[in-house]
Order: C-alpha cells, then sequence, then structure tokens
C-alpha cells in the first residue's frame, strides 16, 4: 500500500487477522512517525499475526522488516492486542533508528586509522 504523503513504501498484511481499513490507516499512520526520522528508508513492510494457540497475553505478533540503505532491520513484538503490538513495534523501529543514526555518527566523528603493509606509491 503506497503513502499519500511520502515517496516510501509501506506494505501491511495479516496472518490470521481481517485486515480492516481501519487497521491499515492506524499502521500507516504510526509508520509515517519514522519517515521523519530517516529519509532512507526504502519500504517497510508490516505483518500483523494472530495465533490463537499463544497466551493471552502473547496472541498478537506485530513484524517489521525495514528496507533502508545498509542492513535491514527485522523486529517483532508481541502482545495482547493488536493495536497495542503496532504501538509497541513503531517504539522499537524508532529505538533502532536512533541507534542506527548515533553509531554512524560515532563512527564519522571518530574514525579509526587504518595500517596498511605496504607504502602507497606517490601520485606523479
Amino acid at each position: 500500500m503506497k503513502s499519500d504523503t511520502n515517496a516510501h513504501e509501506i506494505i501491511v498484511s495479516g496472518i490470521h487477522v481481517p485486515l480492516t481499513a481501519a487497521l491499515k490507516a492506524y499502521v500507516i499512520e504510526k509508520m509515517q512517525r519514522l519517515f521523519a526520522h530517516e529519509r532512507r528508508i526504502v519500504r517497510i513492510r508490516v505483518d500483523i499475526e494472530f495465533d490463537d494457540l499463544k497466551s493471552k497475553n502473547d496472541r498478537f505478533t506485530a513484524k517489521a522488516n525495514l528496507q533502508i540503505q545498509g542492513p535491514d532491520a527485522n523486529i517483532s513484538v508481541t502482545s495482547d492486542d493488536a493495536y497495542k503490538s503496532i504501538d509497541l513495534l513503531v517504539d522499537k523501529l524508532d529505538r533502532s533508528l536512533r541507534r542506527r543514526a548515533r553509531m554512524a555518527k560515532e563512527k564519522r566523528n571518530h574514525p579509526h586509522g587504518v595500517e596498511l603493509e605496504t607504502a602507497l606509491p606517490k601520485a606523479g
């Protein structure tokens, strides 16, 4: 499902869950927060799964595959409500993106020296 405000793609699917328009809209609305922090996101795939065999507290699982420049992020959370799972998932994705940005900034500000075994040829 394409987002109207961004050129980014958000794919929402339900596994053993009737995927209503309200649930899709809720996921898209919550995921827009991630695009505000990180513009290099290519695609987000969100799967909402219901498993009746699990305990009442872990019946709904929300999984996300965040495709971004660099390594992709795969995150999942479980709870007793689909909307609560989505909220927890967005918070976890947000923390992951912030950590990634913090680590990249740290790497930029504190580069490590590289030792070469041979001398570099002089430009001439």
